[in-house]
């Protein structure tokens, strides 16, 4: 299901009526992509940023050994590429791709940034609206820094799934990702991430199942 653009933090502030109208102004174009289907490739160069509608995407940074790195996920209501958007002919230095059936709005960002002909007020505030945007994905990036600075797979797993708990409000919670995606994102091998998965549920810190994970609350006290 689709989520509604007045929920989106791109559109916050800004009604149902409206958007309909500032759709029209940037170009908006909706897309649709099947699982493992790229969505931009590196080296890529894109003058939209796109708005996650349904789905969920990754975001990948490969080296020329052929290695991968998951940065981050795109969940419904969120963006992607509006950094390089907003760099004319900069060449993407990260891969997108559909991590499921996924549905992508794309806004041209010269439209975003160009007030248009009728000088609408809520397209002032869809510009303030993409800056917000803009310092939280910084901020997302500095926390990924944190996580992989732990010499240690255990003291990684701990730093995200901390992040986690407080993003959630609860010890229990839900991840984006699979298992070799949390490793890629870790920057640690799968197999290793496993082990250090079980050895910390033997020891009664987690439990989990698949992608769902509780802190034990009797440890942590």
């Amino acid at each position: 299901m689709s989520i509604r653009l007045s929920h989106t933090q791109l559109f916050q502030g800004i009604e149902e009526k409206e958007i309909e109208s500032l759709l029209h102004c940037l170009s908006a174009k909706k897309r649709d992509y099947q699982k493992g289907e790229i969505i931009l490739a590196e080296g890529d160069v894109t003058e939209h940023v796109g708005l996650v509608l349904s789905g969920m995407v990754l975001i990948a940074c490969g080296d020329v050994w052929g290695g991968n790195s998951i940065l981050g996920s795109v969940a419904p209501g969120a963006v992607f590429a509006e950094a390089y958007a907003c760099i004319p002919g900069e060449p993407l230095r990260i891969s997108v791709s559909a991590a499921e059936d996924t549905t992508v709005l794309f806004l041209h960002v010269g439209r975003v940034l160009t007030t248009c002909s009728n000088a609408c007020p809520f397209h002032a505030r869809l510009v303030r609206n993409l800056l917000t945007v803009c310092a939280h994905k910084s901020l997302q990036l500095s926390q990924r820094i944190l996580h992989t600075s732990a010499k240690s797979i255990r003291g990684r797993l701990l730093s995200y799934f901390s992040e986690c708990a407080k993003r959630s409000g609860n010890l229990a919670f839900q991840i984006p990702y699979n298992r070799q995606q949390l490793a890629d994102y870790l920057g640690v091998d799968r197999s290793a991430l496993c082990n250090a998965l079980s050895k910390m549920q033997k020891e009664g810190l987690i439990t989990y199942d698949r992608n769902r994970f509780l802190l034990k609350s009797d440890y942590w006290d």
